[in-house]
């Protein structure tokens, strides 16, 4: 649905899409808020990137193996450390000095 507005101006920042397979562009709403002296335009257009990219990487197929592997992984690292500890903390394999 495409509301307009007339007699409204709104400033907008487009970040092109690197995989076009998916999306062709992303389109962000300035506050009215925020002024032109608030922050330079390449941190603007910086800030709406990481936006982007951090919305892909939660929505993609990749990111979400990513929220996967990543604590699992390191739920089986902390494991193997207290395992370890465990063992020579009950004398199972004495400490060697």
């Amino acid at each position: 649905m495409v509301s307009m507005v007339k007699g409204v101006s709104r400033r907008v920042v487009v970040v092109k899409s690197p995989d076009p397979k998916w999306f062709e562009q992303a389109i962000f709403l300035l506050r009215e808020e925020a002024g032109a002296e608030d922050a330079p335009e390449e941190q603007v257009l910086k800030r709406a990137q990481e936006v982007a990219d951090a919305y892909l990487l939660r929505t993609s197929p990749q990111g979400k193996r990513r929220r996967i592997w990543i604590p699992a992984v390191s739920a089986l690292a902390g494991g193997g450390v207290a395992s370890v500890i465990w063992l020579f903390a009950t004398g199972v394999f004495p400490l060697p000095f």
